[in-house]
C-alpha cells in the first residue's frame, strides 16, 4: 500500500503519522516492525539509472546515427 504523508518535528528527529485507516487495513500493531520505502522527489537522471557511460563518440552523434535509419510507423 502507498501513501504519501509530512514528516513532523519530533525531539531531534522526525517522525510520520500513518493514517488510521492504513492502520486497519494492514492491521499495524503497536510495536510491530515495519518497513518503509523512502521515495525522493528528486528529478532522476539517465547517470542515476545507468551509472557513467564513456562513449567513443558524443551522445549528440550517437542518437543522430540512431534517427537516421528510423522509419516513424504512419496510420491510416
Amino acid at each position: 500500500m502507498e501513501i504519501e504523508t509530512e514528516t513532523k518535528r519530533w525531539g531531534s528527529s522526525l517522525g510520520i503519522i500513518i493514517p488510521s485507516k492504513i492502520i486497519k487495513a494492514e492491521k499495524i500493531q503497536v510495536g510491530q516492525k515495519i518497513t518503509i520505502d523512502i521515495l525522493s522527489k528528486k528529478k532522476t537522471t539517465g547517470e542515476d539509472i545507468f551509472g557513467k557511460f564513456k562513449f567513443k563518440k558524443p551522445i549528440q552523434v550517437l542518437l543522430d546515427e540512431t534517427d537516421k535509419d528510423f522509419e516513424p510507423e504512419v496510420f491510416n
